[in-house]
């Protein structure tokens, strides 16, 4: 039964707003969870060791990966984990163990609500809501890579920063739609709320006519014709991710590490807000 799984030595994980979720208990009524339970979905590290029936990996190969079972209870807030296969694609060159940490759920949500939900394509106006943050300015990055021209929201002081990774930046505020009217003056056509906190209700003023329009934070339900977009483990799209790295057309950018022994004040970090891309957790103790 377990002869296929992997031994992962992990150097750095994530942290997620998830974490935080099912700290509160929040989604206790549709996910089981069994205590003690370790937080973390995201990871990047080292094969320790393989299974008799392991393929595609051997011990000492450097990977990331989407670390999920149906059920809390282990998770990547540790020094090793076990994992199967399928979970795992070889670490991007040329990103650090922290940014390398940070890109499988951010981008898997990220790539998912841009190529599959939007299916964003080349021309485009897209706008996304929450451009700085954890999925916002990954999914930045991947609609430049389309070839569509991006408008990301921010507060003032993630305007340069937001410039930085290809978009027009826009402020939030009451002059959010006149703003994105002047750059775009005949419509988005396709809109991603990653910031939540009614960014959606915009989203009809500065629509154009069939345009596309997904959510990671809130219920779509609330704004119809909207998709609500689930982070899904695909390995392919986990290995696009990669790719992209590679390319020099995507970068995972780290606001902060903690050692692994101040998860908690990381977790109070993001719980905190304004975080620019990711918070990060690494294997190693505070000198």
């Amino acid at each position: 039964m377990f002869n296929d799984l992997v031994l992962v030595r992990i150097e750095a994980a994530a942290l997620n707003p998830a974490d935080l979720a099912f700290q509160s208990g929040a989604p206790d009524h549709v996910v089981d969870s069994f205590f003690p339970v370790t937080p973390g979905w995201d990871l990047a590290g080292v094969i320790e060791q393989t299974g008799s029936a392991t393929t595609g990996f051997r011990p000492g190969d450097e990977v990331i990966g989407f670390v999920r079972d149906k059920a809390m209870h282990y998770g990547t807030y540790a020094e090793k984990i076990s994992a199967e296969p399928r979970q795992l694609v070889r670490k991007p060159r040329n990103l650090s163990w922290a940014q390398a940490a940070g890109l499988p759920v951010a981008g898997l949500t990220a790539y998912q609500a841009i190529m599959h939900s939007l299916e964003v394509a080349a021309g485009d106006n897209v706008l996304v809501h929450g451009a700085a943050g954890g999925v916002g300015h990954l999914a930045v990055q991947i609609a430049a890579a389309r070839g569509a021209r991006v408008i990301g929201t921010g507060s003032e002081a993630s305007q340069t920063f937001i410039e930085s990774l290809g978009a027009t930046p826009v402020r939030y505020g009451d002059e959010l739609v006149e703003q994105v009217r002047k750059i775009a003056p005949d419509g988005i056509d396709a809109i991603l709320d990653t910031a939540g906190r009614g960014s959606l209700a915009t989203t009809h003023a500065i629509a154009a006519l069939g345009a596309r329009v997904a959510t990671i934070t809130q219920s779509a339900a609330d704004y119809p014709g909207t998709i609500n977009v689930y982070v899904h483990l695909d390995g392919n799209d986990l290995t696009r991710l990669v790719e992209l790295t590679e390319e020099g057309k995507l970068t995972v950018h780290v606001s902060r590490t903690f050692p692994l022994d101040r998860a908690a004040q990381a977790q109070q970090q993001l719980a905190a807000g304004h975080t620019r891309g990711k918070i990060i957790l690494e294997n190693r103790t505070e000198a």
